[in-house]
């Protein structure tokens, strides 16, 4: 088994279906979240509040570039590592899965779909500029795109991916 590695924004299913996929394939999974949170000794929303957000990306670019260098498997990536130069050059002549999802989708999935108080910072129009900001970056480093929104839960996701992988070779 050659390396996969999933991109896409937050929710979309990187890291649920990553593992399953893995384990459908018999390969190995790693999350790039998980080293950067073991190497920094907290979770990514700590280093971001603690520390800022040039630490984490240097932590990021640290931990992408090592996996993709050592890891053979299942490879999910943080919603913003293909921001990265560096990481988009490293990425070219992989299989990369792009799991696409709309904003209707990731707000659900970040608990950002009811109506409520307005929260200082706007945390939804934020979320849309992010995904509207990294779609074209996300589409650009794909080469295979499968559409998350349509998935019922991680497994049959996981199940497309598999399927779309089988298509590609």
């Amino acid at each position: 088994m050659s390396q996969v590695v999933l991109i896409g924004p937050p929710g979309a299913g990187k890291s649920a279906a990553g593992a399953m996929l893995a384990r459908k394939l018999g390969t190995p999974f790693r999350d790039t979240d998980s080293d950067i949170e073991a190497a920094a000794g907290k979770p990514v929303p700590d280093i971001f509040l603690e520390d800022g957000e040039d630490t984490f990306r240097d932590l990021e670019r640290t931990a992408v570039t090592r996996a993709l260098d050592e890891h053979d498997g299942v490879l999910a990536l943080g919603s913003g590592a293909v921001l990265d130069t560096t990481v988009r050059e490293i990425l070219a002549g992989r299989t990369v899965v792009y799991l696409a999802a709309d904003f209707t989708t990731v707000a659900k999935r970040a608990g950002l779909d009811r109506p409520r108080v307005v929260l200082p910072g706007n945390p939804r129009g934020r979320l849309r500029a992010m995904l509207d900001e990294r779609r074209a970056v996300y589409e650009s480093l794909a080469t295979i795109t499968v559409q998350a929104d349509d998935a019922a839960d991680a497994g049959e996701l996981a199940a497309e991916i598999s399927r779309r992988l089988d298509e590609a070779r």
